[in-house]
């Protein structure tokens, strides 16, 4: 596979403290297999203020923008789409000649993903995490009709979101919940990784389980609950369609559902 690069690419990048390949891996994949003329980088900023500005000045026609500056940049921006503004966080910036518009397609993929895996929203939600992602992944929830518990170690920013959603606030997980949801490190490669989110206790009064670790989607959790029989949306669904969701906003070509899942798995390729 081999992307062509002259005076008429259209670059995109992706800002991040910490950057990973995965975003580099599945745009460029689908910009070879569709033979568009763009490329794909992450970059590690020094300057989030002057990045911007840069992306502006170089004419970058898109970023995506991972922690800690979804909130930092909205002020540089000319516009926010209803996604971003919902969430007071930005992952998505998109370049119109110019002007600079913020979107959040972490909360676009999770709402349609529920809608594609037809979850009940009378379901009671236990959603572990009360970080950026969690924000996203809980107010999508919320905007869809689900109610539920924001279960959280860190009693100020778990009481914070679960007021703004009117949901309740636990360091424990409900024994009514039945829709669980992890959006921490907890099974991420790493020091974590061998972490199990939800215990055994928890699940076994799961109907539906969602993990959003995505590297790897073969979390402990997942794994547990495919072997207990609990239907499962996994991390690796939510930041393909998130990153799909960018890809049309940066090329206006919407990617198929297979060619996504190919870029996916591309993607997680030696990750």
């Amino acid at each position: 596979m081999v992307n062509l690069v002259d005076r008429d690419t259209t670059l995109c990048i992706s800002l991040a403290e910490r950057p990973s390949n995965h975003g580099v891996r599945f745009h460029n994949w689908l910009y070879s297999q569709l033979g568009l003329n763009y490329l794909y980088k992450s970059i590690a900023p020094e300057d989030i203020t002057a990045a911007v500005v840069g992306i502006r000045g170089l004419g970058i026609r898109g970023a995506g923008v991972s922690m800690p500056y979804k909130e930092e940049v909205i002020d540089l921006l000319d516009a926010l789409d209803p996604s971003a503004q919902r969430l007071g966080a930005v992952n998505t910036i998109v370049n119109d000649e110019g002007r600079l518009t913020g979107y959040n397609t972490d909360y676009i993929a999770v709402k349609s993903l529920m809608q594609t895996h037809r979850v009940d929203p009378g379901q009671h939600v236990a959603l572990r995490g009360s970080g950026g992602m969690a924000s996203a992944v809980a107010t999508a929830l919320k905007d869809l009709g689900f109610a539920g518990t924001i279960v959280a170690r860190n009693h100020m920013t778990g009481s914070r979101l679960a007021a703004r959603l009117g949901w309740e606030f636990s360091t424990e997980v409900p024994q009514e919940s039945t829709f669980l949801v992890n959006v921490t490190p907890l099974g991420m490669r790493g020091a974590e990784e061998s972490v199990q989110a939800f215990s055994d206790a928890d699940l076994a009064h799961a109907s539906v389980v969602c993990d959003a670790v995505a590297m790897p989607v073969t979390t402990p959790l997942i794994c547990r609950s495919r072997t207990l029989g609990i239907p499962v949306i996994h991390g690796g669904e939510i930041i393909a369609l998130q990153a799909a969701e960018q890809f049309a906003l940066y090329t206006g070509i919407t990617p198929t559902p297979a060619q996504v899942r190919a870029a996916e798995e591309y993607a997680q390729e030696n990750q």
